[in-house]
This record gives structure tokens, C-alpha cells and sequence, in this order.
């Protein structure tokens, strides 16, 4: 897919409604031109718009016709596990962004529970799109600064637990360099490269669940894009169902078997922990047939 050619650019030399500029410039159904303006794909001057609205003349506009969807349709107010007046966690299902994509503000985690619970949330951290479990998103922007603080100072505990494809004794800490470029997968070095970021996590347990399969958890010691899944992948242990970094084959629940299981923090001088289930059963993690 050539994403370029998914994206329009054009300056507008007529003022007008938005809708009528872009049917001049695009050729978009009316019911497509909603549906992007609805999914936030529009924006105008770098600023996304979520209404039809009269624009001026000589405006930059900028139009992702082709949006990356995902399923949002999830019990948002019973996933949430805990929430006091200055934070919220959230047990996030896979699939679905921690926060809006440039493409995408309504389906992911941040919007949907904040519609849910009619109220703004912050982002604070980030998990994977594919990475389920725990999240904490901020009710106040000053506990947002807070929770950067902690991870700043690495007095966050977060911990996950993953089934990996190997059967070999994985090493108790794992230490990588991961290359800054953007884009996944992400590629790491054994060694210090120059400008390359240090990787860093510890594996606290593991057992074998089959010849081919060990169940791990582990403690993030630091917090890349990617970088529990590439540091088993550059192992030959990728996480189960993670085909991007080298999975035999996915899931039938088309995620992957890694779960952020376990994060503690402090919130008004108060030292907060939850823990989610660590076992992987349903149909959801079964191997889809070879």
C-alpha cells in the first residue's frame, strides 16, 4: 500500500462550507465525506476537524481517505478496574489504540471511555495497539505531570506477562539497543550503537506450556515503542500471534498473547497497585491451524 497516495493535500482558492471545498478538490461520496469527518481524518492548517464548518479561502488542507479502523464496540465502564477524582485504569482490550491515531480520534481506548464516562481523560502512558491490559489515563492534567515524573524516575512498576514461541530457558534480563528511526518492527542491536536507545527489562518467572510455547512474566525496565515484542523476537522467542516480528502464525482472536498485568504508581501520596489475571486461556489465544 502506498500511503502517500492515501493521503490529499490541496490549499483552497474559494471560501466556503468545508464539505463543498472538498467535493471540489475530492472525489468522496457525501456519506464517505462524513464518515471522515466524523473519524477526525480532515484537517485544516495541521489542526483535525470534527464539524462541517465555513472555511476561508487559501487554507492548507490535508484528507487521510483511507483511515485505519478498528473495533471500538467494548464495555468501556466495565473494563474500567479503578478510578478515584484524579486518575482512571483501565483493563484495555487488544486491538484497540491507547489514544486517537493521526487518522482516527473515536476508536481507541482514550475517546471511548471518556465518552463513556463524560468527562476528559489525559494520556499518561501508552500500550501497544495489540497489548492488552492495564492503562492509567489522568482525570487532571496535574496528575498527568505527576505520572510522567514517576516514569521519568522509573518509580513506576510495570509489569506483563507474554507466551512466547520457544521452549529454551529465556535469559533473566534482557538488555538491547533499539534503533530511534520510525516504523515498525523495530530493530535492535546486542550492542551500544550510536544514538541507538538502551532496552532494558527483567524476567521475573517462566514455564513451559507446551515443546513450543513458555509462559514468561516480566518487569519493564524502561519503555520503548515495541519493546517487549522486539526483545523476544530478537531472541527467536517472539510473542505468541505477533507476526510482525516473526510468530509462526496469529491468534484465532487475531491479538497477541501479552498482557500488561500488573502497574503501580503513587497518586496524592498514596502508592496504588492492580494486578489483572496472568493466564492465557479461551479461544481467543488458541494458535489459529497451520
Amino acid at each position: 500500500m502506498n500511503l502517500a497516495q492515501n493521503i490529499r493535500h490541496f490549499k483552497n482558492n474559494l471560501s466556503g462550507r468545508m464539505s463543498e471545498i472538498i467535493f471540489k478538490y475530492c472525489a468522496l461520496e457525501s456519506q464517505d465525506f462524513f464518515t471522515l469527518l466524523k473519524l477526525g481524518a480532515i484537517y485544516v492548517n495541521d489542526e483535525r476537524i470534527l464539524k462541517d464548518k465555513f472555511i476561508a479561502a487559501d487554507n492548507s488542507f490535508r484528507i487521510h481517505l483511507v483511515p485505519r479502523r478498528y473495533n471500538y464496540n467494548h464495555p468501556w465502564k466495565d473494563l474500567i478496574v479503578f478510578e478515584n477524582d484524579f486518575c482512571l485504569v483501565l483493563n484495555k482490550p487488544s486491538g484497540v489504540p491507547s489514544h486517537a491515531t493521526i487518522d482516527n480520534f473515536i476508536e481507541n481506548a482514550l475517546t471511548q471511555t471518556s465518552l463513556a464516562r463524560n468527562f476528559p481523560l489525559y494520556i499518561t502512558h501508552r500500550l501497544d495497539t495489540l497489548t492488552s491490559g492495564l492503562i492509567v489515563y489522568a482525570k487532571k492534567s496535574s496528575f498527568a505531570k505527576s505520572f510522567n515524573h514517576q516514569l521519568q524516575e522509573r518509580k513506576i512498576t510495570k509489569k506483563y506477562v507474554a507466551l512466547v514461541e520457544s521452549a529454551q530457558t529465556i535469559p533473566a534480563r534482557l538488555t538491547h539497543y533499539m534503533d530511534p528511526a520510525p516504523g515498525t518492527p523495530k530493530k535492535l542491536s546486542d550492542t551500544p550503537t550510536s544514538e541507538w536507545q538502551p532496552c532494558e527489562l527483567e524476567v521475573l518467572s517462566q514455564k513451559k506450556v507446551d515443546y513450543e510455547t513458555t509462559w514468561v512474566k516480566v518487569n519493564l525496565l524502561t519503555g520503548r515503542t515495541h519493546q517487549i515484542r522486539a526483545q523476544f523476537a530478537k531472541l527467536g522467542a517472539p510473542v505468541a500471534g505477533d507476526t510482525l516480528y516473526g510468530a509462526a502464525r496469529p491468534l484465532q482472536g487475531n491479538g497477541i498473547a501479552l498482557r500488561s498485568c500488573e502497574i503501580e504508581f503513587d497518586c496524592q501520596a498514596e502508592r496504588l497497585k492492580f494486578n489483572l489475571n496472568e493466564d492465557f486461556t479461551g479461544p481467543a489465544f488458541a494458535k489459529t491451524p497451520q
